[in-house]
């Protein structure tokens, strides 16, 4: 395919993601950002974790992208006394027959909202592993495949609100992209105030796209270029969080594990979905970096003398972007 007819496609194959965007626009103010990259993890099939105080509308956002498309949805409220079954399902035994037949959880569905994911406790947050990495679940002696799309679009308070626990290493390392959701401008809050202060605010959306229009645009998203010095940009990026001192010697003692190998991929990955939203069919290295930060801040360990200088990720990977040679 040249680049010609790739561009032509990309331009007829992603006009639901402005459809969608306006039908979000409709409940939600501002956010463009935390938009684009729920966006881009539909078009990348991975899941999203985003992390913000309470009231920033990190919920109504998840609602809102999933009443805009025409897939099944399911929301968890999670709590410290939910358990692994209430999410999987289990085996129900059957005396008539002597038998134990499975009984599917909710979490077989396209969309799953984890709402407040880090108020569960460990064994719920290691259920969700599997389900998450292979898109399947174990009961019994079966293993059930997940319906496709599957999707955990998760939300979470700062680790130091009460009643919180810490997402275990290998989940984080499951999420695609973590979005840091921050407050709206004045101008938003007051547009905010217009429009919710009142007894009916708008919450519900209209389907806009459905999952063959996705599934489309997610094979196009596969096949846009990527240029030799862009992929091996990428690396650098990648390997200069694992060799920090190598780049920039303040950072030698405030990185205790680099980012992996799948941080590599997914890099690539959201910079090509970032391509394909913005309707070009290659990547350039400003699609990387706009991407470095959702990517990787959760890839990163942080050293004990990084968090003693209140050293945030977000620094670090600042840091590591303004170091690293740009094709």
């Amino acid at each position: 395919m040249s680049n010609e007819e790739l561009q032509d496609r990309i331009a007829a194959s992603s006009g639901w993601i402005g459809a969608v965007k306006t039908e979000m626009g409709r409940v939600l103010v501002g956010q463009e950002l935390l938009v684009d990259r729920l966006i881009v993890g539909i078009l990348c099939n991975g899941h999203v974790l985003l992390e913000g105080v309470p009231g920033l509308a990190k919920t109504l956002a998840v609602k809102a992208l999933s009443g805009s498309l025409a897939a099944s949805f399911a929301r968890f409220q999670f709590t410290p006394d939910l358990l692994p079954a209430d999410l999987l399902g289990t085996m129900v035994y059957n005396p008539q027959e002597a038998s134990f037949a499975p009984k599917l959880g909710p979490i077989f569905n396209n969309l799953i909202l984890a709402d407040e994911i880090n108020r569960a406790p460990a064994k719920v947050q290691s259920a969700l592993l599997e389900a998450m990495q292979e898109r399947q679940v174990t009961l019994g002696d079966k293993t059930y495949k997940l319906p496709e799309p599957f999707l955990v679009l998760a939300t979470q308070n700062p680790i130091d609100q009460e009643g919180t626990y810490q997402l275990p290493e290998a989940q984080l390392d499951r999420f695609l992209l973590k979005v840091s959701v921050g407050y709206p401008s004045k101008a938003e809050e007051l547009t905010v105030l217009d429009r919710m202060a009142n007894s009916e605010p708008v919450y519900q959306t209209q389907a806009a796209a459905t999952p063959e229009q996705v599934a489309a645009s997610r094979l196009l998203v596969n096949e846009i270029y990527i240029d030799p010095a862009v992929r091996e940009y990428i690396v650098e990026l990648i390997r200069a969080t694992r060799q920090p001192a190598k780049v920039d010697g303040s950072l030698r003692h405030l990185i205790r594990a680099g980012a992996s190998p799948r941080g590599t991929i997914n890099l690539a990955l959201t910079a090509r979905a970032h391509a394909f939203i913005n309707g070009r069919s290659f990547v350039t290295p400003q699609d990387v970096k706009d991407m470095a930060h959702d990517v990787l801040r959760h890839r990163i360990l942080l050293s004990y003398e990084a968090e003693a200088e209140d050293t945030t990720t977000d620094q670090i990977l600042d840091r590591i972007l303004s170091k690293v040679p740009v094709p």
